[in-house]
């Protein structure tokens, strides 16, 4: 069974480094691996969704040039319908990832490039496919009027939201009740409620901030920690899985939000929506890239399916 999800968002080729530590201002060190693919948290989610099972359309900008043609053949490789305008006065963006080759970590530039100027008109422009899906997913590496937009026309047609407030800007808070669902890490959170987290319970605190604003449910994604879900009437910690040595973790927010669409739009309930998205997350984050790191349905059902019964959720009434 497959559900609908239309994503907004950009694309970016990804200019991965590997090294030992970062260099300081003025100093140039060697790397141990580069390596270019696709990425961009959009097109990433959009990855992830569809090789999750999801029918995905990506809605974006791109220049008319080589990375452009490398995003318009990942999305065709994907099965992924595309409605991306091409720009012939702009470049398509790129993105520097710096990973620490010992953890795993990483730090990241991003130069949005054309989809950076992607605007409200963008999305009205495939207001139809918007009306047709199961979740309408956005973020806010494209500006905030196009992100608006976006859930104002989900929210007419009575499609659910997923909003990944990433990166982390100030937002006024008449865009919080737009939103079904968000998916935000420990700094975004901090950043939208001012309350620092260095605990679960304090992610519970940032979450119910963001509940009073007039958010459905809150999902703050927690690393090696899991996620943990909150709503008005419950908080589960849903914890990660355990599939082996950590190669890169850039992407693995992406591909929790992507696998957490693509399960609740083929109709699982959110809290069993979140397992899958973990699941997803951490077996991205044992393989390099970002969107080449997402995995296939069967390889996320196949881990749910050997941790049955052992994982332990931590459940507090809300």
């Amino acid at each position: 069974m497959k559900g609908r999800v239309v994503v907004l968002g950009i694309y970016v080729t990804d200019l991965t480094f590997r090294a030992s530590r970062m260099p300081l201002l003025g100093e140039t060190i060697a790397g141990s691996a580069f390596k270019m693919g696709p990425g961009g948290k959009g097109s990433n989610q959009a990855v992830a969704a569809a090789r999750a099972g999801a029918d995905v359309i990506f809605c974006t900008r791109l220049g008319a040039d080589a990375f452009g043609d490398i995003a318009r053949s990942t999305w065709a490789a994907e099965g992924i319908t595309a409605r991306a305008v091409s720009m012939n006065d702009m470049a398509t963006g790129a993105a520097h990832i710096f990973v620490d080759e010992a953890t795993g970590g990483n730090a990241i530039i991003v130069a949005a490039g054309a989809a950076g100027s992607l605007c409200a008109q963008d999305v009205e422009a495939i207001e139809s496919d918007i009306a047709a899906a199961a979740v309408f997913v956005t973020q806010l590496e494209q500006p905030v009027p196009a992100a608006r937009r976006g859930l104002e026309l989900a929210r007419r047609h009575g499609v659910t939201t997923v909003f990944n407030q990433a990166p982390a800007l100030h937002l006024d808070d008449d865009i919080f009740p737009l939103c079904d669902y968000i998916t935000p890490n420990e700094t975004e959170a901090t950043a939208l409620t001012g309350i620092a987290i260095a605990s679960v319970d304090d992610a519970r605190r940032a979450a119910d901030a963001l509940l009073a604003k007039g958010v459905r449910a809150v999902i703050v994604t927690l690393g090696e920690a899991g996620a943990l879900f909150h709503t008005r009437h419950q908080s589960v910690l849903v914890p990660a899985f355990k599939c082996g040595q950590v190669v890169e973790t850039a992407g693995a927010g992406d591909g929790f939000t992507g696998g957490f669409a693509a399960a609740l739009a083929r109709g699982e309930a959110a809290l069993d929506a979140v397992r899958f998205g973990c699941a997803l997350a951490s077996l991205s984050v044992t393989r390099a890239g970002t969107a080449p790191s997402m995995p296939r349905r069967e390889e996320i059902e196949a881990v749910l399916s050997e941790s049955a019964g052992s994982t332990v959720l931590s459940v507090q009434p809300s």
